[in-house]
């Protein structure tokens, strides 16, 4: 706003100026409160979310340590379909999966996770599922699609995890008597410091001890 000389100038021009701007202004005061208080309103929806999603987890978990798996699966399934964006529902899902697996619905169980898999909103519940699908794959004897899903695993998002695939990897290549390529699964998995008690006992097993031929006396 330009220098007025008299009060009266200025009077005249915020006048002017009100009758402008005033509206605008008046309405961007009013969005502004909107917004702010939207975006609070927002914060604690999303806050009351969670903490629901939360609430049922626990009672998930507790559930499952109970082996009511009949609870279990309604818990997962309201988990999936009302806080489907929430981490919650990713691990809901294997839950339900591995219920399905003790159901002897390998079928259900290996949809379930091929989706999880593909879809979870984190690399830690992708890698998870995955590797669960993988097992499955070992266990119904479709040895090389269990390692078709492993090698498709994406390396720059499996962090933590290729210690786990590399056992599972060795496991796969036992099941189908490859020896050869299952030490050296075994091996690069002991390299990335694997914790399994029993990797050590998968190498033994197929390790073939040497033949020492005595000379004869």
């Amino acid at each position: 706003m330009q220098i007025y000389e008299t009060e009266e100038e200025q009077i005249a021009a915020i006048k002017s100026w009100w009758k402008k701007n005033g509206t605008s202004t008046v309405t961007g005061i009013i969005g502004g409160i909107l917004i702010v208080g939207g975006w609070n309103f927002w914060q604690s929806y999303q806050t009351d979310k969670a903490s629901q999603a939360s609430n049922l987890y626990q009672e998930l978990l507790q559930k499952q340590k109970d082996e009511n798996q009949e609870a279990v699966e309604k818990l997962s399934q309201k988990l999936t379909e009302q806080f489907s964006s929430t981490s919650y529902a990713d691990y809901a899902v294997l839950f339900s999966a591995k219920n399905k697996v003790h159901q002897g619905n390998l079928d259900e169980a290996k949809i379930a996770l091929e989706k999880l898999m593909n879809n979870a909103g984190s690399d830690e519940a992708k890698n998870i599922a995955r590797l669960r699908l993988a097992r499955l794959m070992l266990a119904s004897g479709d040895f090389e699609k269990g390692l078709q899903i492993i090698a498709e695993a994406d390396a720059s998002r499996n962090e933590g995890f290729e210690a786990s695939y590399n056992e599972l990897k060795g496991d796969l290549y036992v099941a189908l008597d490859r020896l050869g390529e299952a030490r050296t699964a075994y091996e690069s998995a002991m390299r990335e410091g694997s914790t399994s008690a029993i990797l050590q006992f998968k190498m033994d097993d197929i390790t073939v001890p040497e033949l020492v031929i005595k000379p004869i006396e």
